[in-house]
């Protein structure tokens, strides 16, 4: 009898180690997927079509997906474009700084996204799926998941690591934190929790033993 996948969302705030956590999984062999990547991809399509004149490569359902994202945003965020190129600072520096603006962002984009991100899924191999899914619980993607992973963080160490990775102030990194949904706050019960307050080998060993139980739950 073929057993079906099992699919394990890792979440949790900007700057909490999700990325870092989704690398030790991935170095236990088991099959990873990145929201943030996918986002990433879709940013440069949109790059694409501009520089292009909005002529797609491909005809696929995806890249159809994707060359729909680009009016919309377009037309919400017509100050981020100029000569045919996007302004990424202005693009931040909007929505990070308005709440209403942000959450007009996702709604044009993480559609998008998670059609993406589930497409792979469900054409990877494997029993065991992780995906790494920044706006899980804001988007109600939770429910589409076996299983959830949080990756909790102390404020001061998940701005310092914001600032080191984007290279952003630290009120820059406060501000998005300030948008972002309250996990110490309104996570529900019955998710794994790890806290991510050591260093990586500590995160690492976290991050095995949750895996380890997880998958022994679905093997009993």
């Amino acid at each position: 009898m073929k057993q079906s996948k099992v699919l394990i969302a890792v979440t949790g705030g900007i700057g909490s180690g999700k990325s870092s956590a989704l690398a030790a999984i991935a170095d236990m062999g088991y099959p990873v997927f990145s929201a943030d990547r996918i986002s990433r991809s879709l940013y440069r399509y949109m790059d694409f079509l501009l520089a292009t004149g909005g002529a797609s490569r491909r005809r696929t359902e995806t890249a159809d997906r994707y060359a729909e994202v680009l009016p919309a945003m377009l037309a919400r965020f017509p100050e981020c474009f100029s000569g045919g190129k996007r302004d990424r600072k202005k693009l931040a520096q909007i929505v990070f700084s308005d709440a209403e603006a942000l959450a007009d962002l996702n709604a044009i984009m993480h559609p998008a996204i998670m059609h993406r991100l589930f497409e792979l899924m469900r054409r990877a191999g494997g029993r065991f799926l992780f995906a790494e899914i920044p706006l899980l619980f804001e988007g109600g993607y939770e429910k589409y998941f076996d299983e959830v992973i949080v990756i909790l963080r102390r404020e001061e160490s998940r701005i310092a690591a914001t600032v080191a990775r984007d290279g952003c102030s630290a009120e820059e990194a406060m501000a998005r934190m300030k948008n972002q949904f309250d996990y110490e706050k309104n996570l529900p019960s019955g998710h794994t929790v790890i806290y991510n307050d050591g260093d990586l080998s500590s995160l690492n060993r976290q991050v095995t033993d949750a895996v380890a139980a997880l998958v022994q739950k679905y093997s009993d």
